[in-house]
Order: structure tokens, then C-alpha cells, then sequence
């Protein structure tokens, strides 16, 4: 039986990649290298341009843009949703009946999408089950 995907949330990605937080970093890698290895990760055109952000704004130091763009090239071969006028729908049903963020509704809304069994976040409450997906906080 194949083994079921993983929707991985922009956190997730930052952590593997950010220097300045080791005990996540550490976690957060060894998450990304079990779904490399599986090939059970999800990810969504709006997690990638948010860790594109992230990485080269935010980080200190920053990753550089070339750097970036490989890691956001090499994301995009795993199951990969592409954010549409119909998925942002889906995520504003999903933001007023779970009372999330729309960010939020939206990953919840490309897990769906991908099939993916759970999300991993650190912005979701961990434990929770919504709309059949499972959210799991790796830092927890």
C-alpha cells in the first residue's frame, strides 16, 4: 500500500533552511528528507512563493537569490498544487467555516486538492482534523 502525502506548510520549509533556529532546522530537515525519500511530499505554488520571500528577505543571513531559486526549482518536482481561481474559492468556504485565515484555508484547501492525509505546520493546532486532513506540528 502506498504510503499516504504530506502537505508541508511554508514554516516547515523556512525552518529546514534558516541557520539561526538549529533545534528546528535539525527537526524540519530530517521531515523534508524522509518525504525526498518516500516521495510523499505536497507542496503548493503559494508555499513556494512564500519560502522565496522568507528565504531571501527575512533569513539572516539571507540565502541568496540563485540559491533560492534551485530550492524552489528542487521543491517543485514533488506533488506540486498550483493555486487557481477555483482553489481560492475552496479556501474562503474553508476560512469562514473553520475559522482560519484565508493562508491558512488556502493550504488546508491544496492539501485537499493533492490528497495529501495531513498537513505539517507549526501554525495549525496540532492534533486537529479539518475538512479530513490531519495537522501535525513536527516542533511539538
Amino acid at each position: 500500500m502506498p504510503e499516504s502525502l504530506t502537505f508541508v506548510d511554508t514554516n516547515i520549509l523556512a525552518y529546514a533552511h534558516d541557520q539561526t533556529e538549529m533545534s528546528k532546522q535539525s527537526v524540519a530537515a530530517a521531515l523534508l528528507e524522509s518525504l525526498w525519500q518516500t516521495r510523499t511530499g505536497v507542496i503548493s505554488t503559494q508555499v513556494l512563493q512564500e519560502f522565496y520571500v522568507v528565504a531571501t528577505r527575512k533569513f539572516r543571513p539571507a540565502l541568496t537569490r540563485a540559491y533560492t531559486r534551485a530550492l524552489v526549482a528542487a521543491y517543485s518536482e514533488w506533488t506540486l498544487v498550483q493555486v487557481d481561481a477555483p482553489l481560492i474559492i475552496e479556501a474562503s468556504d474553508l476560512e469562514e467555516r473553520h475559522q482560519l485565515s484565508f493562508w491558512d484555508g488556502l493550504i488546508l484547501a491544496s492539501a485537499r486538492r493533492a490528497g495529501a492525509s495531513r498537513i505539517v505546520s507549526e501554525d495549525f493546532q496540532t492534533g486537529r482534523r479539518l475538512a479530513g486532513v490531519r495537522i501535525e506540528n513536527p516542533f511539538a
